[in-house]
């Protein structure tokens, strides 16, 4: 009778506080260690990739008003060295530069993209918004945000093909043009309907032009489809040279798992027709055209008509039993061409200066001076010291 009869509501309440705290606690913590691992997932990810190329990256973003685009790239190299600027192929996204990334770095501000679309870069939803002039339009955009009038433009497969557009539609834009494995638009265009061979091999580009299909064809039976363009003996990268490791394997599946991770990649597909052939073609930017042999999906013959589209200096590299993916297949000896091309056109603007001087000197007996003293000097450098 001495317990106040108002205290005896509490008791109940505080009773199944106890009760439900255990409860309330395990449930926030699972609740925290989702979030957590979820947030946390896609850095691991950024983490295991900076392992794997074996240097430091930095990941960016940049968001564009204008399309309402936020965009996903990996740096490497000091800001302010000039600008190499790297577009991926299908279906891949910024990892598939990572031997680049590591050795230009020294000489270069190398930037490599995730295109719209693809990996950590945004994705619209209407196939419309992947039309040829927005990718052009993205490129120079990106160029303008990084501080950047004028770059090294390199392109694999499908990057191939916007790094052609660029230098055609943006010439001021591009230093040098160094394209894997993709012909000039035109080219492709116009072979294809001539040779039932690539044709066959293109017919994917036909395939993609069905709504929802492909995205399925690519995902079931756990991505199957995506493993074995990577790694079969006909379509995959390693064959001869650099074997794609299980942890890059399984990087490329995480990209493309993701939730319509798909469904920007094919979209780029499905706007090519409405925009080829090109009514603007010419090139005249120096060009490097890189080309594995063993492309399954490419037929040589179309990298040797493509210099009928370049009015300036053009080189065409063969790489004999190489895939279709060439910058991860032989990254040794395409960074040694890379480095080799800089190289040459240094070297030939040396040589042009000589000659411009030569002729420049009004005196002909001054001319045969100099053509004179040029030649014994070369002559005795290689051990010829009987000289005339």
């Amino acid at each position: 009778r001495g317990l106040s009869l108002s205290r005896l509501p509490a008791l109940p309440r505080t009773l199944r506080c106890v009760a439900f705290w255990p409860g309330f606690c395990r449930v926030t913590f699972w609740s925290i260690h989702c979030k957590l691992l979820f947030f946390n997932e896609g850095e691991m990810l950024n983490i295991f990739l900076c392992q794997s190329t074996q240097t430091s990256l930095k990941f960016h973003a940049l968001y564009f008003q204008d399309s309402g685009l936020r965009f996903h790239y990996v740096a490497a190299g000091e800001r302010g060295k000039p600008l190499m600027l790297l577009l991926h192929g299908f279906p891949e996204f910024w990892y598939s530069w990572r031997y680049q990334l590591r050795e230009f770095k020294s000489e270069y501000r190398v930037v490599a993209l995730d295109l719209r679309g693809y990996g950590e870069t945004d994705a619209p939803i209407h196939r419309q918004n992947y039309k040829l002039d927005c990718l052009i339009t993205d490129i120079k955009d990106i160029l303008d945000s990084l501080g950047y009038s004028k770059c090294v433009l390199i392109g694999h497969d499908w990057g191939g093909m916007i790094a052609w557009l660029i230098a055609i539609c943006y010439p001021e834009m591009v230093m040098k043009l160094i394209v894997i494995n993709f012909p000039h638009p035109n080219v492709f265009t116009e072979y294809i309907l001539r040779h039932p061979a690539q044709l066959l091999k293109s017919s994917y580009y036909y395939f993609f032009q069905i709504p929802w299909f492909p995205e399925f064809m690519f995902s079931i039976n756990d991505f199957k489809v995506l493993k074995h363009l990577f790694t079969s003996h006909s379509t995959g990268i390693g064959r001869k040279g650099c074997q794609l490791t299980t942890e890059d394997l399984e990087a490329y599946i995480y990209v493309f798992s993701q939730p319509g991770a798909l469904s920007g990649p094919i979209n780029h597909y499905r706007n090519i027709f409405s925009c080829l052939p090109l009514k603007h073609h010419m090139v005249t930017t120096p060009t490097l055209l890189l080309w594995g042999e063993n492309d399954a999906f490419m037929e040589v013959e179309m990298a040797e008509v493509t210099k009928i589209y370049v009015k300036n200096y053009f080189r065409l590299t063969i790489l004999s039993e190489a895939s279709h993916w060439l910058q991860q297949d032989q990254p040794d000896i395409v960074n040694k061409i890379d480095m080799d091309i800089s190289k040459r056109r240094n070297k030939k603007k040396r040589l042009t200066f000589f000659y411009l001087l030569m002729q420049g000197l009004c005196n002909e007996n001054l001319q045969q001076f100099f053509k004179k003293l040029f030649i014994n000097f070369f002559m005795y450098y290689f051990g010829k010291k009987n000289c005339v």
